[in-house]
């Protein structure tokens, strides 16, 4: 029976579409309660059975986002969170937010894209959109996921539908979310350009087709590689700017008030998240299929990599220069596990890196976040796992050696830090935001 392309897309106009997203975590979960908002039925997939009871339960595993609005969602019959791929048969869309991550040889692991892609060719059904959300290299959904899809018999263009369409989310960031970021859209053909364009005109504010899918995953890509190098120069300068007695904090703010031709980025004590410490490095992998180099882009990496060791450095340094002491044996207070302020996200954080290096060194460290009671498990620092979280007051922060921002959390009590520490390590500019200052902080 030939497909009705005209029937199809009435579902998306009418909103009668069932969508089904697969992936629950800081991409998938933003997009579900979106879909929700636009009146559509919506499927959630995730292979974690943990996190699907603690959605039905409105146990939040995600800071930012209230669990009570998909409980509701549930109760009205709108939202069904499941573990079970076979309920993606009952789908017109189905959506794909898993996880991109490197190897240790920081090549592309495409791990999860591809189980997901052989995990949905069994429910896979004539007429059913599938779009690929997740950040990977131009051509991985051509080359990869298609052919995948296709071992069902089912042919892309013809019989169901493909688009690579990049999440552009930003934990945390209360002016953009799901709903008010512009969709990139790039498709297999002008009617999966099409279906996609229908189904997220119904919850974004403006969607942007372009020529291919490649175009669409080199959009994503050419994103994060502008802020990984733009913090990478910043990074360098605040090296360069050390040494010249001059605080980087201070030029950035003075320079950004040039109405045109600067925009304002910030060293850090290293790149944390899901996308700017590894998209770049998915475009460097693929250039070498093309025999090509991206020098920029992988200095950038460098500068950015090192950064850490240059914070563990200059707490050494300082105390050294103040108590005539080395890391071996001194206590560390390390403020801030997530790779950002105000959010729960672990994901890349250089708080763990500088954990490792500083107790490589001899300390001991201790950690601090108001958001995180726990060091989750992860695979390159599971040595870590489980240290808790300490509480703070006056007495506990004064019994460290140091004390390093590694994040700077709103909600934290930078004075009282100032004011109890023997030495404060700022790499965030935190306290001199705060209006904590005291001549124990040093910025690095």
């Amino acid at each position: 029976m030939p497909i009705s392309i005209e029937a199809l897309l009435e579902k998306y106009r009418e909103r009668t579409a069932v969508v089904a997203v697969v992936g629950l975590g800081y991409v998938g979960l933003p997009l579900v309660r979106a879909l929700i908002g636009a009146r559509l039925r919506v499927v959630g997939v995730d292979i974690d059975a943990e996190k699907i009871e603690s959605i039905k339960d409105g146990r939040s595993y995600i800071s930012h986002l209230s669990f009570n609005f998909f409980v509701d969602a549930i109760e009205r019959g709108r939202f069904k969170p499941t573990t079970e791929f076979g309920d993606l048969s009952h789908a017109d869309a189905i959506l794909i937010c898993v996880p991109t991550p490197l190897t240790r040889h920081r090549e592309p692991d495409l791990t999860y894209v591809e189980s997901t892609a052989r995990s949905i060719v069994p429910h896979l059904r004539a007429g059913q959109l599938v779009v690929l959300e997740s950040t990977t290299y131009p051509g991985t959904t051509r080359d990869i996921m298609i052919p995948i899809l296709e071992s069902s018999g089912l042919k892309s263009g013809k019989d169901f539908f493909v688009a690579y369409s990049p999440e552009r989310e930003d934990p945390g960031n209360d002016k953009f979310s799901t709903t008010t970021i512009p969709k990139v859209i790039g498709g297999d053909g002008e009617t999966a350009l099409s279906f996609a364009v229908a189904l997220y005109s119904l919850f974004v504010p403006q969607t942007v087709r372009v020529s291919s899918l490649e175009t669409a995953e080199a959009v994503k890509l050419t994103e994060n590689v502008f802020r990984a190098v733009n913090i990478a120069l910043m990074n360098e300068l605040k090296l360069l700017y050390a040494e010249m007695s001059i605080d980087i904090w201070e030029v950035v703010e003075a320079a950004k008030t040039k109405p045109f031709g600067f925009m304002a980025f910030y060293p850090g004590p290293g790149l944390g998240g899901h996308c700017i410490p590894i998209d770049p490095f998915y475009l460097t992998w693929k250039a070498r299929e093309y025999e090509l180099t991206t020098k920029f882009i992988e200095l950038a990496g460098e500068i950015n990599s090192n950064m850490p060791r240059y914070v563990v450095s200059r707490v050494a340094d300082e105390l050294n220069r103040r108590a005539r002491r080395g890391l071996k044996g001194a206590s560390v207070l390390v403020v801030g596990l997530a790779y950002k302020k105000n959010v729960d996200d672990t994901r890349e954080s250089p708080s763990f890196k500088l954990i490792e290096l500083l107790e490589k060194h001899g300390a001991a460290c201790d950690v601090h976040d108001p958001f995180i009671p726990m060091i989750p498990l992860t695979r390159e620092y599971a040595s870590l796992a489980g240290r808790r979280s300490v509480s703070l007051n006056d007495e506990v922060i004064s019994g460290y050696d140091a004390v390093l921002i590694a994040t700077d959390h709103d909600s934290i009590d930078y004075k009282a830090i100032v004011e109890s520490a023997k030495l404060v390590v700022d790499t965030r500019n935190a306290c001199f935001r705060s209006g904590a200052l005291g001549p124990n902080v040093v910025k690095a």
